[in-house]
């Protein structure tokens, strides 16, 4: 079996609305059938007895190897423990050739477990060893390692449950979480709004004192030291234990605590400095250690936390004990898991050595043996939820002093006898305040209750209702596209948005242009919705993009399909006919929100057909009232927008508006009806994205077939005297619509400029010219770099066979260049002709047609001054 291509769908895709491995593989003859590899089956449950049943035979009553893979590549990822589901196996048109996709979590373990699927096959099949125990585990440690740890993942999560949506910046715990103007960002436990000097004064443990008692707060009193000696000074000023640690110290490394004689002191100030350029000596506060999560202004969790420990049973050494202990399933070695296996590393030894035992001495019955002086969960520790135990002066104490350091998600950590009681009462007091805070131990305490403390993360950054969505249209369709965004875009400006949109030309924010290029894919939807200045976008969405990666956004308020037709670009990737084209184009109605719509062009059965798909609402376009889904539309109460008596009309149920067409540039008074199709399904679109009705007036008004609106897009220029139009139309149907509207332009002559992209079928070409030839008196054919895979002079051919028999066209040239080609329209131009110039390289020949453009109106300039 080959793997022909892979690629990762990282949105909802033709297949799914999961992320997943898209995979075309060929298979050989006996691979089509696993029934002719004799004892294949029972060789690969031999190597993965986990597998499972291989799937049910195809419709010609066989297994292929596709299907073992699909199978296998997910099972890999069960195993490690990925949350993943589904899977499936297309047959391809062409015999051997089959689509393998298979759900992932985490693109890189997805791939892995890929390529370990393809490696256990071989395995089977050729009967040599693979050891699915090792694969499994470096899986799930691939995953551990790169998926978002607890803190950042619960806060993930959470923002999903209120249908925010979010992408990760980095391999890291960077997430976006909203899009556009709305946009918010976390890293693992920080806000964007939290504040770098915030952060600052909680590393510096001394000033973090100084302003916590100067509000009120109680606290250890102590000091930053120079030296060893005067560490002790310290101490003997203080009086009693003493606690010596780093002053920018984390995690409790370098904490020695309960101190009190010298010795103890010098070692324990030698300890510190080795994890911290400047040591503090503080009062030691007898009692246990708890932490308190302050979220915004309110106390959301507490932990009572434990140091790691064992306990002696007279038989047994420390470090079995330990081994014991480590044991348990819940331990790991990283943050996936709910506690940290136990390290006798150093600093456990030196604790260890305190209490006057090694790691092989054997504890009496019952003697609890300490390992760190703190009692992180990260050092092995444990934690017990006491969040409803939390005395309110208590509670009130730990949000004052997360409001005085600064800090709007803080871990405020205190030292006190019961937590049932004002620290006051018992002598007890805060003793650190800490920035990005890990919310393992209350997310998932050892002993007691979790507490969905991403969901406390999330309702801080987002009011109440806020989701962090902006009004999001995507547009798709054969032809139209562009323009309705253009046209959409400009509406929803006029309603007073700061509006972004991306399409075949570029990324366009507020009108400035921020990338060049066709940027119709995800990839650049994704740059235009992680702009800050972006209110409302619209996005074109083309069937490249979708098949390439998927969609860039979870789902969308409107979807526009402006239509099907014919298709275009059948037989690549396997979209080999209208249908197939058309389940593509539905993606985007699928993921529409359920309070959303989808735009749908009531004139095409493919489009009609989408309808079920909608989550959310539909609103259809046509030609008239009368048309039949418009009017059963209409009667239901439901939206639509027809032409009706030169107006433009949207109506729902027996409300209406009118917008005459003579008021709406674009159409040319009505007399382009593909153009009045485009102003219909943006009009709709606008609707369906809150504008108003004054905006969408207003912005039609505004908005004109130029250079700059639209390029490419039917624009017109006058040279000497004959009416030349420029457009992108590269398919049947574009080429269809633009014939019937120059043919209701007069005209004494109509000549036209062609060429076709290679990567078209023959019979796409063909038509293209066959159509031309019913109206053009002349053609100018053309190739030029955009062969895509043909030979020098097939595109002409094909192109000069479609004009053969052509009612019309009674002379054709063909022509190697395009602006070559441009050249030789116009000069057969007389005043009164008119030339329609199908362009390929858009800016390119829009910018050489209006310099012809200039170069033929300056003598008359000249002459006239």
């Amino acid at each position: 079996m080959k793997v022909n291509r892979l690629r990762a769908l990282r949105g909802p895709n033709l297949w799914s609305r999961h992320t997943a491995i898209e995979a075309t593989v060929s298979c050989t003859p006996e691979e089509c059938d696993l029934g002719r590899l004799e004892g294949f089956d029972a060789r690969l449950r031999e190597r993965f007895p986990a597998l499972g049943a291989l799937p049910e035979p195809t419709a010609e009553g066989v297994i292929t190897m596709a299907h073992a893979l699909e199978l296998a590549a997910l099972a890999l990822q069960t195993e490690a423990g990925c949350p993943v589901s589904f899977s499936r196996t297309i047959a391809a048109p062409e015999p051997g050739i089959y689509q393998v996709v298979v759900e992932y979590s985490v693109e890189e373990v997805g791939r892995a477990a890929f390529d370990a699927a393809l490696e256990l096959l071989q395995a089977a099949r050729d009967g040599t060893p693979f050891d699915v125990g090792a694969v499994v585990a470096r899986l799930k440690e691939l995953d551990e390692d790169l998926r978002l740890g607890p803190s950042t993942g619960s806060i993930v999560e959470a923002a999903v449950r209120r249908g925010i949506p979010y992408r990760r910046l980095t391999s890291g715990s960077l997430v976006q979480l909203g899009w556009g103007s709305k946009q918010r960002r976390i890293q693992a436990a920080e806000c964007d709004s939290t504040s770098a000097i915030a952060e600052s004064i909680a590393q510096d443990k001394e000033l973090t004192k100084k302003l916590l008692h100067a509000v009120g707060v109680p606290v250890p009193l102590g000091r930053p030291v120079r030296d060893a000696e005067d560490a002790w000074r310290a101490a003997q000023e203080l009086g009693g234990a003493v606690v010596v640690k780093p002053r920018d110290g984390n995690q409790g490394k370098g904490v020695t605590v309960n101190v009190r004689e010298r010795e103890q002191v010098l070692a324990a100030y030698e300890t510190a400095s080795r994890h911290g350029s400047e040591v503090m000596v503080e009062r030691y506060l007898p009692g246990i250690d708890f932490r308190l999560l302050v979220v915004g202004n309110r106390l959301v969790a507490a932990a009572r936390r434990d140091p790691p420990l064992v306990i002696g049973d007279g038989v047994h050494t420390v470090r079995e004990l330990v081994e014991r202990v480590n044991a348990d399933p819940r331990r790991g070695d990283g943050h996936a898991t709910p506690l940290t296996r136990i390290r006798l590393d150093a600093i456990a030894q030196e604790r260890l050595a305190q209490q006057g035992l090694t790691p092989d001495s054997v504890p009496a019955l019952g003697q609890r043996v300490v390992l760190r002086n703190n009692a992180n969960l990260s050092t092995g520790g444990s934690a017990t939820d006491v969040t409803d135990e939390v005395h309110p002066l208590v509670a009130q104490r730990a949000v004052l002093a997360a409001m005085t350091v600064g800090l709007d998600v803080c871990g405020v950590d205190v030292v006190c006898q019961s937590i049932v009681h004002p620290l006051e009462e018992q002598q007890g007091g805060i003793v650190e305040v800490n920035a990005a805070p890990g919310l393992r131990m209350h997310l998932s305490p050892s002993y007691g209750k979790g507490r969905d403390v991403g969901q406390a993360i999330v309702d801080h950054m987002f009011p109440p209702g806020e989701d962090g969505r902006i009004p999001l249209v995507a547009v798709t369709g054969t032809n139209g596209k562009t323009t309705t965004v253009r046209l959409t875009a400009h509406l929803l400006a006029a309603h007073g948005w700061r509006v972004g949109f991306t399409d075949t030309n570029g990324v366009y924010v507020q009108g400035r242009v921020i990338d060049r290029g066709d940027c119709s894919g995800p990839k650049s939807a994704r740059r235009l919705l992680a702009h800050p200045d972006v209110d409302a976008a619209v996005l074109e969405t083309a069937r490249g993009g979708m098949l390439r990666e998927g969609l860039a956004f979870d789902r969308c308020l409107v979807a526009v399909v402006t239509n099907i037709g014919t298709g275009d670009h059948l037989g690549l990737n396997y979209i080999t006919t209208t249908e197939d084209v058309a389940v593509l184009k539905r993606v985007i109605v699928q993921n529409v929100a359920p309070h959303g719509y989808a735009v749908l062009n009531a004139a095409d059965p493919h489009c009609v057909a989408m309808a079920p798909a909608c989550p959310g609402q539909v609103i259809y376009f046509g030609p008239d009232a009368r048309h039949p889904v418009v009017a059963t539309h209409r009667a239901l109460g439901k939206r639509v927008v027809f032409v009706d008596q030169g107006a433009l009309v949207a109506a729902e149920g027996g409300w209406q508006v009118r917008l005459p067409l003579a008021d709406i540039p674009l159409t040319n008074g009505g007399r382009i009806p593909f153009q009045v199709d485009n102003a219909m399904a943006a009009v709709a679109a606008a609707w369906a994205a809150g504008a108003s009705w004054e905006a969408i007036a207003r912005g039609l008004a505004s908005f004109e077939a130029t250079v700059q609106a639209v390029p490419g897009r039917f624009n017109r220029f006058d040279y000497r005297g004959a009416t030349v139009i420029a457009d992108y139309g590269h398919n049947p149907d574009a080429i269809a619509a633009l014939c019937r509207t120059v043919e209701a332009m007069p005209a004494a002559k109509r000549i036209v400029v062609i060429s076709a992209a290679g990567d078209r079928r023959d019979q796409d070409i063909v038509e293209q010219t066959r159509l031309l030839g019913q109206v053009f008196d002349e053609a100018v054919l053309y190739e030029d770099a955009c062969q895509r895979g043909r030979a020098d002079g097939e595109t002409l051919a094909l192109l000069q066979q479609g004009l053969q028999g052509a009612p019309r066209t009674r002379w054709h040239v063909a022509i190697r260049g395009e602006f070559a080609a441009i050249d030789t329209a116009l000069q057969r131009l007389q005043p009164g002709d008119l030339a329609l110039i199908l362009i390929d390289q858009v800016d390119e020949a829009l910018a050489h047609i209006a310099r012809r453009v200039a170069e033929a109106s300056a003598p008359a300039a000249a002459t006239a001054g």
